[in-house]
C-alpha cells in the first residue's frame, strides 16, 4: 500500500483524483473504455471535485458504479447516495458517462437489485474503485466483524452503532433514530478485485481506524486492513488522520 499525507485536504483530493485520472485514462487508451467505483460521503467531496477537472478523460466511455445505498431511505432524501453522486458528481461531469449503476436501496426486491449489480460487475470488470474509511473501520458499509469470505458482490448489512452514530455526526439526520438500520453495500471481496483501489481519508475523527488499517493486523474487525493485501492500492491522508500512526 502506497501512502501519501497531506496538510491540506484540497490538495490531498487534488492528488487522490490524478492518481485516479491515470488509471481511468490507461483503460480508455487500453480498451476503450473504463469502469469505476465511486464512494459517496464527506470525505469523498474534495476528490471529487477535483476528479471531474481532470483533463483528458471522455467520460462518455466510462461506466460508473457505487459503493452502497440505505434501505428504505427515499431517493429524494438528503443523505442518499444516489441522490448525492448524481448532484456531486455524475452531474458535474463534462458529458454524461457511458452508464451509471444506482443501487436501488427502494426496490421491492432487493435479491434482484443485488444479482443484477453482480452480473454486471462481472461483465465489467472495475479498473479503480474510489473509496473510503469509516470510523469504525468500515469500507462500504461493510461494519465490523466484516465477512471476508463471501463471494456475493452486494450484501444486506445490518448498519453497527458506530457507523450509525458518524452519520448522525455528519448532519444527515437530526437524530440516531432517523438513521437507518441496513443498508446494501458492496462486498469486501468485491471491492478487492479492483485493479487499483484509490483510498481517500481526512479528518482527526477517523485517525484511530486509519491506524488499524495501515499498521493493525489484517482482521474483519478492522475491515480496512484487508487493503493491506491490495496489490495496487493508494492511501491519501491529511495530517489528522494520520496523527496515529508510528
Amino acid at each position: 500500500m502506497q501512502t501519501k499525507i497531506f496538510s491540506d485536504k484540497v490538495e490531498l483530493g487534488k492528488s487522490a483524483a490524478a492518481c485516479g485520472a491515470s488509471y481511468i485514462r490507461s483503460a480508455i487508451a487500453a480498451r476503450g473504455y473504463a469502469n469505476i467505483v465511486v464512494a459517496t460521503a464527506a470525505s469523498q467531496f474534495e476528490l471529487q471535485d477535483a476528479l471531474i477537472k481532470e483533463k483528458g478523460i471522455d467520460w462518455s466511455k466510462v461506466r460508473i458504479f457505487h459503493l452502497d445505498e440505505y434501505i428504505r431511505l427515499p431517493e429524494d432524501h438528503p443523505a442518499s447516495f444516489r441522490k448525492n453522486l448524481r448532484e456531486r458528481f455524475i452531474d458535474r461531469l463534462p458529458c454524461p458517462p457511458a452508464q451509471f449503476f444506482p443501487v436501488d436501496g427502494n426496490a421491492s426486491d432487493l435479491q434482484s437489485v443485488i444479482d443484477t449489480l453482480g452480473k454486471e460487475l462481472q461483465k465489467y470488470p472495475t479498473d479503480v474503485a474510489f473509496i473510503g474509511i469509516g470510523e469504525n473501520g468500515h469500507i462500504a458499509f461493510n461494519d465490523p466483524p466484516a465477512d471476508f469470505q463471501t463471494d456475493a458482490a452486494f450484501l444486506i448489512i445490518e448498519l453497527d452503532e458506530a457507523c450509525r452514530r458518524q452519520q448522525l455526526g455528519e448532519g444527515w439526520f437530526p437524530t440516531l433514530e432517523d438513521v437507518p438500520k441496513t443498508a446494501l453495500s458492496m462486498s469486501v471481496k468485491q471491492i478487492m478485485k479492483s485493479k487499483a483501489i484509490i483510498n481517500t481519508v481526512p479528518d482527526l475523527r477517523k485517525a484511530k481506524a486509519v491506524q488499524g488499517a495501515l499498521q493493525g493486523p489484517v482482521t474483519n474487525l478492522c475491515p480496512a486492513s484487508i487493503l493491506q493485501t491490495h496489490p495496487d492500492c493508494h492511501t491519501f491522508l491529511d495530517q489528522h488522520s494520520a496523527s496515529l500512526l508510528k
